[in-house]
């Protein structure tokens, strides 16, 4: 790739808030090609355009939608392919083209989804899934881009296992039979996709579900948080990050 200069002060701020996330995964060629794909692209980590995951850096939607925009792309149309989609069975089909110039020519991408290749944590909107991986694929395109994005996995993976493992892990929080993932499984996806930290989420759950820690709430209780801090990060991730910073002290007695 060849190298961007405007682009090297965030090849600082990305070197260093990758160090903060994954200091403890983070090995000299993965921050090699931080460093490369930063200069040539411009993704920021703490804009959460990019994110280390199963060893690899993967571009998120945010972060091809903003550089469509700093290269002025002319337009993306999104329409759905009506022979693969399937309303009552929840999966749909779509087709997007990224037009780099008005009078250019365009670059396809498709994108589907049902519920057996979509996260627990977006059940019921594989509608929106399939457009937005049709619509990343066609940018990737577009723009030369070989990462895979994050929104085209099936689910996001664990890749700082230390941080989380005192989340709760057994007992009410187990599977349910019916392969469900389990509480503790859902709330690190969580923390993983918006890049939480996880000791001062325990402290919230644990406030929010007004007991001692969080093992010791009831999995109605956990439910109801883990729905509760995936609204509230999609919302306003800023606020969220504002409460939580607000129970670091507690975080610091409990971890």
């Amino acid at each position: 790739m060849r190298k961007n200069f405007k682009y090297e002060h965030l090849v600082a701020s990305n070197r260093k808030v990758a160090r903060q996330v994954w200091g403890d995964v983070l090995d000299l060629q993965q921050m090699r090609s931080l460093i490369e794909i930063t200069r040539y692209f411009g993704f920021s980590i703490a804009m959460r355009e990019i994110l280390l995951l199963r060893g690899g850096w993967y571009v998120t939607n945010a972060g091809l939608v903003r550089l469509a925009k700093r290269r002025s792309c002319a337009g993306i149309d999104v329409e759905a392919v009506p022979e693969f989609c399937d309303p009552i069975a929840a999966r749909w089909s779509f087709k997007a083209t990224v037009y780099k110039s008005k009078n250019g020519k365009g670059f396809v991408g498709h994108g589907d989804a049902d519920p057996s290749n979509v996260s627990s944590l977006v059940r019921g909107a594989e509608m929106r899934v399939a457009e937005t991986r049709a619509v990343n694929r066609a940018l990737r395109k577009a723009y030369g881009i070989g990462l895979c994005s994050v929104e085209e996995l099936g689910a996001l993976p664990t890749t700082r296992p230390s941080s989380t493992s005192s989340l709760p892990t057994s007992g009410s929080h187990s599977p349910n039979g019916n392969g469900q993932p389990r509480l503790r499984d859902r709330l690190c996806l969580l923390i993983r996709q918006y890049n939480l930290d996880a000791n001062l989420v325990k402290a919230y759950a644990a406030d929010f579900c007004g007991t001692e820690t969080i093992r010791k709430a009831s999995r109605e209780l956990v439910e109801s948080f883990i729905a509760h801090l995936s609204t509230a990060a999609k919302e306003n991730r800023d606020a969220l990050v504002c409460k939580l910073n607000s129970y670091s002290r507690q975080a610091e007695v409990h971890s």
